[in-house]
């Protein structure tokens, strides 16, 4: 992943060093199992700890010449082990090293992404909170609907985030495994017992029934999650950006001191953070499509999946953990405007009572469809003739028959739209 969109923990993770460094931490426990079943000479993992070294550059040198990274790899430490490299890598094949550093990468990628999982939900539990009076429009279909609250608003998605964390969990277990099991999984060059020392020694679960690889469900189901994040990253952003419309402006993305809106019209102050994590949720949902298209393999091992992963999961790795500190900063910071709330809510004229109207004419004997005619035509009157609704309302003959003014006056109250939105923030408040 480009720099512009990489944290520098994730990043460091994802670089080459850092696998190289795995590839290494796997051979040496590999080393460690096979003394202990005295199948090597004893002291060598020892010897080997003491001298082993990455060479990132000597390794891409050598990778020129032999076109095969992991024997590349394989040769360059031995370089730097002595006469006790010539065990390095013994009875491995190529994806027992990969696979497996690559489990120990995809946890701790989940550990990251745990992190910022939890910064977010705990920014927008602390600001649905703030703002669970703030009365604000509900839309449906971009249309007024009825009252809510911005607290309301935000508590949806932080339970939206909350969900993902507990999915995380589970897809952590899920890919959290390695194989120690030689060419085509059968063990037959190296038995169970090393990679039971070496699986435990590195904190991953084995692949029950290895093809040479882990199969790569799992990883596919990392990067549908992923994706799914970015959905919700998503669903968060397009929420802020229409909020953030001239016509509407109930709030705007933080707006540092220096910063412009564009090159050629000073006056712009655009929600483009919140665009930029739109397309960043594409490719997501692209990457994901990447890992399903990789759960198929030749038999029992081919490379078709190396070339995607390399790319695939490093940097949707890196775009998702960006995505979710970028959406965390913007909820964290941004701006609220409760008098335009306000003021979107009276552009109606009292139309977002109508339901209320609705039930009233029902429960004093009125049938549905003649109450619904004769709200709806007052409605319609209201819109079109630009005039308060109650108003309308009081002038039609039928509909004070049943309700009288004073009671009409009284459903005309929005502390009744919220009045019992208390259950959604005790529930967030157990959150």
């Amino acid at each position: 992943m480009i720099p512009r969109y990489t944290r520098p923990e994730m990043g460091r993770l994802w670089s080459d060093r850092a696998r190289f460094e795995r590839w290494l931490e796997v051979e040496l426990a590999a080393l460690d199992a096979w003394e202990a079943i005295r199948r090597i000479p004893e002291g060598t993992a020892a010897a080997c700890r003491m001298t082993a070294r990455v060479d990132v550059d000597r390794i891409a040198e050598l990778d020129a010449e032999v076109s095969h990274e992991t024997a590349a790899f394989v040769s360059q430490v031995q370089e730097t082990c002595g006469d006790e490299g010539r065990f390095i890598h013994y009875g491995l094949t190529s994806y027992d090293v990969v696979d497996t550093a690559q489990g120990i990468a995809l946890r701790e990628a989940c550990d990251l992404l745990d992190a910022g999982l939890h910064t977010l939900v705990s920014v927008l539990k602390r600001k649905s909170l703030e703002h669970r009076d703030t009365i604000c429009m509900g839309r449906s279909h971009g249309i007024h609907a009825e009252p809510t609250t911005f607290g309301a608003k935000l508590a949806g998605h932080a339970f939206e985030f909350a969900r993902h964390a507990e999915r995380l969990h589970f897809v952590r277990r899920q890919v959290a495994v390695g194989t120690i099991s030689g060419p085509v999984g059968t063990y037959a060059s190296v038995p169970p017992e090393v990679e039971a020392h070496v699986l435990g020694a590195v904190g991953l679960a084995p692949e029950p029934a290895p093809t040479q690889i882990v199969n790569r469900d799992r990883h596919a189901e990392y990067l549908s999650l992923l994706a799914l994040i970015g959905a919700s990253v998503d669903r968060l952003a397009t929420e802020i950006r229409h909020l953030a419309r001239t016509e509407v402006r109930e709030v705007e993305e933080p707006f540092e001191g220096a910063q412009k809106g564009s090159s050629s019209m000073p006056h712009k102050r655009n929600p483009w953070r919140s665009e930029r994590l739109a397309g960043l949720a594409r490719l997501l949902r692209g990457y994901a499509q990447s890992g399903l298209e990789s759960v198929v393999t030749w038999h029992e091992r081919d490379i078709a999946q190396s070339s995607v992963e390399r790319v695939a999961l490093p940097d949707a790795s890196s775009v998702c953990d960006f995505a979710l500190a970028e959406i965390a900063d913007i909820v964290e910071r941004l701006v609220v405007y409760p008098h335009r709330m306000r003021r979107n809510m009276e552009m109606s004229r009292g139309l977002v009572f109508s339901q209320h109207v609705l039930l009233a004419l029902i429960a004093a004997g009125m049938t549905r469809d003649d109450a619904y005619r004769i709200v709806q035509g007052a409605a319609m009157r209201a819109w079109d003739e630009e005039r308060p609704y109650l108003e309308v309302l009081k002038e039609d003959s039928e509909a004070s028959e049943f309700l009288p003014g004073p009671e009409l006056d009284a459903l005309f109250d929005e502390r009744r739209f919220i009045a019992n939105l208390d259950v959604v923030f005790e529930r967030l408040d157990a959150l």
